[in-house]
C-alpha cells in the first residue's frame, strides 16, 4: 500500500527491539543457558541491520528523538552486543581470559544517555513511555551488574523488565500499523504525558 510519501520504519525498529528483550528475558531469567550465545549474537547483528536502517530514515524526516536513540540502539545495544556474544563465547571455549568489566564502563554511558533522554518520551504515546522506562530499569540494572556492583540475584530484575520493555515495544509496533494502515484509531497508544504541540510531528 503506497500513499506517495516515505512511510514511518519504526514499527520494524521496535520488533527488532523487541527480539533482543525477549531473548535477553530469556537469558537473564534462566530460560536458556549460555550455551545460546552464538546464536543470539546472529539475532543481535539482524537487528543491527534493521535499526540502522530505522535510524537514518528516522534522521532523514526530522525526528532527533527517536533517530539517536534507534542510532545509537543499532551500534551499541545490537551490533557490539552481538559481536562480544561471539567474542566472549570463542574466548570461553579457547581459555582466553578476558576482563569484561569494561563493558559496565561503556554500559555507563548508555545508561546516562537513556535516562536523561527519557523526559523528551513523555511527549510520546504512554505505551511507549512505559516501553522506555522499563527499559531504563533494565539497563541501569545491567549496567551495576556488569560493573560487578551487584550480583546475579538481579539478573531476575532486568530479565522481567527488558521481556517488559519488549511486549511495550511490540505493542506501540501493532499500533502504529494498524492505526496507520487503517487511518483511525483503533489500537490505543495512550495519550502522552505531555501533549504536542499541533504543529510538532513526533514519531518513536
Amino acid at each position: 500500500m503506497s500513499q506517495g510519501q516515505a512511510a514511518n520504519p519504526g514499527p520494524a525498529g521496535l520488533v527488532a527491539l523487541a527480539i533482543a528483550c525477549f531473548t535477553f528475558y530469556a537469558i537473564h531469567t534462566g530460560k536458556v543457558d549460555s550455551s545460546c550465545a552464538p546464536l543470539l549474537g546472529i539475532w543481535l547483528i539482524g537487528g543491527f541491520v534493521v535499526q540502522i536502517f530505522v535510524a537514518t530514515m528516522e534522521l532523514k524526516h526530522g525526528n532527533i528523538l527517536g533517530g539517536n536513540i534507534f542510532l545509537f540502539f543499532s551500534a551499541f545495544f545490537m551490533l557490539v552486543n552481538g559481536l562480544e556474544l561471539l567474542l566472549k563465547f570463542y574466548a570461553a571455549k579457547s581459555g582466553w581470559v578476558l576482563d569484561a568489566r569494561i563493558d559496565g564502563w561503556a554500559w555507563i554511558a548508555l545508561m546516562i544517555a537513556l535516562v536523561s533522554w527519557t523526559p523528551a518520551y513523555f511527549k510520546t504515546p504512554l505505551s511507549t513511555i512505559l516501553m522506555v522506562l522499563s527499559l531504563d530499569i533494565a539497563v541501569i540494572v545491567v549496567t551495576l551488574l556488569n560493573l560487578n556492583v551487584i550480583g546475579h540475584e538481579w539478573h531476575i530484575v532486568s530479565g522481567n523488565f527488558i521481556g517488559l520493555g519488549g511486549v511495550f515495544g511490540l505493542y506501540t509496533a501493532w499500533g502504529m500499523i494498524i492505526n496507520t494502515v487503517f487511518e483511525r484509531n483503533i489500537i490505543p497508544l495512550g495519550a502522552p504525558l505531555i501533549k504536542p504541540k499541533p504543529t510538532t510531528s513526533v514519531n518513536m
